[in-house]
């Protein structure tokens, strides 16, 4: 008896499963001519290997700019999910690849994809690694200061917990809510943990409560050595309220909100108090 062959199984509107491609390959290692020479000749752009990766997240992953912009040129599914949830502008954010990220945003990249119990955001991916500059773009193009992810919390919990004191500043200059808390855990804890004094310094500055508990009751000095510069620094804000001065900029602030940076670059004032209220 005959049967029919056996049909592709389609994942979403993506491809069908397959193996490692060579566009796959040509993506990752960044062979602009190859990859080119592949699309002429008719190789699919959106074929989806295991784990669900397409040629688009392989190059975003690795930082490949003209790979991108070929694939992207050629029909790249910008929103393609991997099977972790990740889309390609994840994995350009988490390779720090500031033009990457540029080519996708201006490709119809979603700055706030839904989260999954899986998936950071890219605004995590890029505080994960440190690239400020990429946290910058993503914020300018409205990614969620607030986004919630199950392991990692806010946006802040993750530049804390990394100790990237550069995507700290963006996100509190652009109003991302200093005392956001996860398990009871504040970023001041995280950066009381990893003993960060300029961290904990700036976090207090923009609000940070010193006196907030996490599930085991300890406050953020609770978890530095006594007598270090990170603990003699937060029991001088434990013990020494706030000056006139910085509560007028923090009450300020409070009020702009996210639309603090673009308000306050508006003021008719001396550039030493504009820096003063954006903490340059």
């Amino acid at each position: 008896m005959e049967t029919d062959s056996a049909q592709p199984y389609f994942f979403g509107d993506i491809g069908c499963w397959s193996e490692r491609t060579e566009v796959h390959k040509a993506a990752s290692e960044g062979a602009a001519s190859a990859l080119r020479q592949l699309i002429e000749d008719g190789a699919s752009v959106n074929m989806v290997a295991v784990d669900s990766i397409t040629p688009l997240h392989e190059a975003c992953l690795r930082g490949q700019t003209q790979c991108v912009k070929l694939l992207l040129e050629a029909g790249a599914q910008v929103e393609a999910r991997n099977v972790d949830g990740s889309t390609p502008l994840c994995d350009a954010c988490t390779s720090g690849n500031l033009e990457c990220v540029r080519l996708l945003l201006k490709h119809g990249a979603k700055a706030n994809p839904a989260l999954t119990s899986r998936t950071a955001s890219p605004l995590h991916e890029a505080c994960m690694g440190g690239n400020s500059e990429c946290v910058e773009l993503l914020v300018s193009m409205g990614a969620s200061l607030e986004a919630y992810d199950l392991y990692h919390g806010t946006p802040l919990h993750v530049a804390c917990v990394n100790d990237h004191v550069d995507c700290v500043k963006v996100l509190l200059n652009a109003g991302a809510k200093v005392n956001a808390a996860r398990l009871h855990e504040t970023p001041l804890h995280h950066a009381a943990k990893n003993r960060s004094e300029d961290m904990i310094q700036m976090l207090v500055e923009f609000g940070a409560n010193v006196y907030a508990r996490d599930l085991h009751n300890r406050r953020p000095a609770d978890y530095t050595r006594p007598g270090s510069p990170p603990a003699d620094c937060l029991h001088y804000y434990e013990s020494t309220p706030l000056s006139l001065q910085q509560l007028s900029r923090l009450s300020v602030r409070n009020h702009l909100g996210t639309r603090a940076l673009k308000a306050i670059a508006q003021l008719h004032m001396p550039k030493i108090l504009l820096n003063y209220l954006c903490f340059h």
